[in-house]
């Protein structure tokens, strides 16, 4: 069997989301059993353990409520995600990590938005499916799945009908992943680094790499790999995101011997070029980061994918590269 021969398509017109096959009643079980986590945090692999329900917050910081940045159609994803309507992005603010290089400094670490209630945030839903979008893209989720999960049976009461795609930097707690069971479509991780002293000195979590594998095996057990329809556009599975980063300090080829042998060589992967200096990234700090990456570098990650065996990359073109 070629290896295009595995992937399957599904028509858009036998599709629904996951979560409308649900039992009645479960998304709000679901939920309140998320919100238990927040009494004593467990949200995220940090289990900094305070009370969130009463409005404390520790790495993340935040508390009750969700904080958003922004939501609107968001036309910079991926082609399968953004067709020609846009990806129904959700940006959530702060952040679990702390990316010495986040390319959203000012969300992910300065928190700039606004905390929003359950009502508001199914109301930013419902606006992006009548906006047109093809689907609803949650965008820093791993701190506020309990949140969202308040807000969603909400959004589906009032009508929601849309694949839901959780896009995460796979330091992601696996009681809430298992939470997600049957409820997230296309989960989107960006697998950051493989190794410890590299998720320490950049991103404060040497047991990033580790969270993130146990994560990316779960992500793949709910939902398989990514499924497209007849017009390309992501209905469920996996989309994995992996930044190039100069020096190699992502430690591409691991990742994708990983992703190829552990998950699945069907893995639709994103090998992403974009990668530039931003928040703490200077000359006086972090100077090896303090540079674009090469044409040879990028082309050097490729070929590693390649290698490995993973052959569904996205196939923008970028940055005039071939």
């Amino acid at each position: 069997m070629m290896a295009s021969e595995r992937v399957r398509l599904v028509t858009s017109a036998s599709f629904s989301p996951a979560y409308h096959r649900l039992a009645a009643g479960e998304l709000r079980r679901r939920a309140d059993e998320a919100l238990d986590l927040l009494r004593e945090c467990r949200a995220c692999p940090r289990e900094c353990g305070v009370d969130r329900l009463e409005d404390r917050w520790a790495v993340c910081k935040t508390g009750r409520y969700a904080i958003v940045n922004s939501f609107s159609p968001h036309l910079g994803e991926e082609d399968c995600l953004r067709g020609w309507g846009g990806s129904g992005t959700i940006f959530f603010s702060m952040c679990s990590l702390k990316c010495a290089f986040c390319q959203n400094y000012a969300i992910s670490h300065l928190g700039e938005g606004q905390p929003v209630p359950p009502q508001a945030l199914a109301a930013m839903m419902l606006h992006l499916q009548g906006a047109g979008c093809h689907n609803i893209n949650l965008v820093t989720p791993e701190h506020v799945v309990p949140q969202i999960l308040e807000a969603l049976p909400l959004a589906v009461e009032a009508g929601l009908n849309l694949p839901l795609v959780y896009n995460t930097s796979a330091y992601d707690s696996i009681e809430c992943l298992r939470l997600l069971d049957g409820i997230v479509d296309i989960y989107m991780p960006d697998f950051k680094c493989w190794d410890r002293e590299v998720a320490r000195r950049y991103l404060l979590a040497p047991d990033y790499p580790e969270a993130a594998r146990a994560s990316i095996v779960e992500m793949h057990r709910q939902t398989g790999d990514l499924i497209l329809d007849e017009r390309g556009l992501a209905l469920r599975g996996l989309l994995v995101r992996h930044l190039v980063m100069p020096e190699g300090l992502a430690g591409t080829a691991d990742v994708m011997r990983w992703l190829a042998a552990s998950v699945s060589p069907d893995t639709y992967v994103n090998l992403m070029d974009q990668y530039a200096p931003a928040g703490k990234v200077g000359a006086e700090r972090f100077p090896e980061l303090n540079r674009r990456i090469t044409y040879e570098e990028y082309r050097a990650a490729a070929a590693s994918a390649r290698a490995a065996g993973i052959w569904r990359l996205d196939e923008r073109r970028r940055r005039g590269w071939a």
